[in-house]
């Protein structure tokens, strides 16, 4: 009996890892914004084990023959309330209908006949649990004890040759104690950015038999293995705050309820601005396709420029021959991240670090890859051997492609063909708070932002991917000039305001929207805007890039520190924190945008909740989703490195102007 129970009990935990991974096959993993409260609805299976002893079935009825096991299969429904300030605990309760009922084994009575005995055991259950997300993800895990109240507890007996017996169980316990402990996986159904979440949430637990023996006679006991769904919604507000922006909202010709037009325009035009800005350098160093030699454009410096490199000279002034508003000077740094790497180990002769290379199916050349880095700090820059370990894998820890992917599958290749830095070392990381990151420390350098984002008229025509083949905008001046911008096909263009005046200092526009519906339909939308340049050359900005995983929305923990710890103190009185998110080229372009939303809001989010326990006044924001959009995406495409520095939010901190 021991050993079948010991079965069972494996039987049971094998099932709850089965649908755990089934889960996480068949769902994309996304964290998102969440409500606090959700409600909602549950159905499951109960898979009911019975064992013990079971012979006196009540004062009038003792069968001839004991039954000790039995199995069945028997319905579950709840509604739960599930409690989550956090992303990491919460609490859960469920008021249930719980049947426990089945069939015992068969039993050979005395007179050498069959008997079978059958049960209609049910209860109101009342389940408050703890919950944990261990991985602060969609996964979930929870325990909790259990409290029964018995609803039925008839039964039939049946012998060959005997008429069916139909009773009630006595003495049944009014009330059962147990516990439970299960895990789940929250698939989201609703938009990222939709103030009504909606979840299904595939979830498995085991209900233990201790404490839980339905009668106070005899030693019959039931353990539960539960598998099954449960529906939830819950609702979370967002709000933009507009910053020191002019928005006209006029009714367009003929009148169309399903596209809004608006358009953000600042007052004064900034040409450009000083910056001083803190960038990540990504752990990783990408190899091409079918090669283990370093990449000619990452920095690779002879014995004699290594030995006179020093990272303080990636902080000077930016040379003009970079000075082209998209991603040269940060490129620049971060393809010298091996030399980066060799000053900090020179400087720091205690740390160590850890090369994984990563070849698809083919971890023996990601040994040779990760070989390829550690022979150019080991010879050029003189760091010990000891200090460096090498691997080989075939995929990264965190990869780019993930299981059942089919498209870009060439760019998640390449992406996923690297050699990741890792270290344990505090001087190489990134600390904040005294808490040691995975990420290598950023570097800091002055750069020149040319026409920044505040300077940008930005137009948004709500629904316009949906109800628009393309829109385009016309733009006049007070002489009757047109300028004509487009086509678009998204819901939001931008045009830096410096592109709209020109060589004037200043002008009041006339704005036009044309849209051309899909079904052929022409609609136009009017507005207008004031622009006034402004030069102010002694005026520094500050910014800050977080950086994302592949189709993650959820800020790395470290980076929520970071923001906490070091960027809200530097935002000053009065300011202007302008938070835009970005996306690489992977994926469909109105999922990106919707990905890129939800970082912008996360990171703002963390910001707001942290300067609310500040005396700080008067900041506002201006938060922005640009997806994949190539004019505004920080970097271009064509390398993994590229594309992966596009994974990211930008913070920029504009003093009061």
């Amino acid at each position: 009996m021991l050993l079948n129970y010991i079965t069972k009990q494996k039987v049971a935990i094998q099932l709850l890892l089965f649908v755990f991974l089934s889960i996480v096959t068949v769902a994309q993993q996304t964290t998102r914004t969440t409500p606090k409260w959700w409600f909602g609805i549950s159905g499951a299976a109960n898979m009911n084990y019975y064992r013990g002893t079971t012979q006196v079935l009540n004062s009038q009825l003792t069968v001839p023959a004991a039954f000790h096991k039995g199995t069945s299969v028997r319905p579950y429904a709840s509604v739960l309330t599930e409690y989550r300030p956090n992303k990491t605990f919460g609490g859960m309760l469920n008021i249930a209908f719980d049947n426990r009922g089945g069939k015992f084994d068969q039993v050979i009575a005395p007179c050498n006949c069959p008997a079978n005995l059958s049960t209609n055991l049910s209860y109101l259950a009342i389940e408050p649990s703890i919950r944990i997300a261990p991985f602060r993800s969609s996964f979930y895990v929870f325990v909790g004890p259990t409290l029964g109240i018995n609803l039925s507890k008839d039964f039939t007996y049946s012998q060959q040759f005997q008429p069916d017996i139909h009773g009630e169980w006595s003495p049944i316990n009014k009330t059962v104690f147990a516990a439970q402990a299960g895990l789940g996986f929250d698939i989201p159904l609703s938009n990222k950015i939709s103030e009504t979440q909606m979840t299904l949430s595939p979830f498995a637990s085991f209900q233990t038999d201790l404490f839980n023996a339905p009668r106070s006679v005899e030693t019959w006991s039931i353990y539960t293995v539960r598998a099954g769904l449960a529906l939830k919604l819950g609702s979370v507000r967002r709000t933009i705050v507009p910053a020191k922006i002019k928005v006209i909202m006029v009714p367009g010709l003929p009148a169309d309820k399903e596209v809004q037009f608006s358009v953000r325009a600042p007052k004064v035009v900034p040409l450009e601005r000083q910056v001083k800005e803190t960038f990540p350098i990504r752990n990783s160093v990408f190899f091409e396709m079918g090669s283990t030699n370093i990449p000619i454009r990452y920095v690779l410096l002879d014995k004699i420029g290594a030995s006179n490199f020093r990272e303080a000279q990636l902080q000077e002034s930016q040379p003009s021959n970079l000075n082209t508003g998209r991603s040269g000077r940060q490129l620049v740094v971060y393809h010298n991240i091996l030399n980066i790497l060799g000053d900090r180990m020179r400087n720091n002769p205690q740390s160590t670090i850890v090369l994984e290379g990563s070849s698809d199916k083919n971890p023996a050349e990601g040994q040779t890859m990760a070989e390829q880095v550690k022979n150019y700090l080991v010879i050029n820059f003189g760091i010990e051997s000891a200090r460096i370990t090498t691997e080989g894998r075939d995929k990264p820890v965190i990869p780019s492609e993930q299981p059942g992917a089919v498209d870009d599958l060439d760019l998640l290749h390449q992406g996923d063909r690297r050699v990741d830095i890792e270290s344990s070392s505090p001087e190489l990381l990134m600390q904040i708070g005294g808490v040691n990151s995975a990420r290598l420390k950023p570097v800091e350098f002055f750069s020149t932002q040319r026409d920044p984002l505040d300077s940008h008229v930005i137009f948004n025509v709500t629904g316009a991917s949906e109800l628009f083949a393309s829109w385009t905008v016309d733009i006049k001046d007070e002489a009757g000039n047109i300028q004509h911008f487009g086509p678009y096909i998204n819901d939001q263009a931008s045009i830096p305001g410096n592109t709209i005046l020109g060589e004037k200092r200043q002008g009041n526009y006339t704005i036009v929207m044309n849209g051309k519906t899909k079904k052929g339909q022409d609609i136009r939308k009017f507005s207008s805007v004031s622009l006034s340049k402004l030069n102010n050359p002694k005026q520094v900005g500050l910014r800050y890039t977080i950086l994302f995983d592949f189709d993650k929305a959820k800020t790395i923990d470290s980076y929520e520190q970071f923001l906490i710890n070091v960027v809200v103190p530097l935002i000053p009185a009065n300011s202007t924190v302008m938070v835009h998110g970005h996306t690489d080229i992977i994926g469909g372009e109105k999922y990106n945008l919707s990905l890129s939303r939800e970082r912008a809001f996360g990171v703002e989010e963390i910001i707001k909740r942290s300067l609310s326990l500040t005396n700080q006044k008067g900041v506002q924001f201006e938060t922005f989703g640009f997806g994949e959009d190539a004019i505004m995406a920080p970097f271009e495409n064509i390398t993994p490195e590229e594309r992966f520095y596009n994974r990211t939010v930008i913070i920029d901190i504009i003093p009061n102007k």
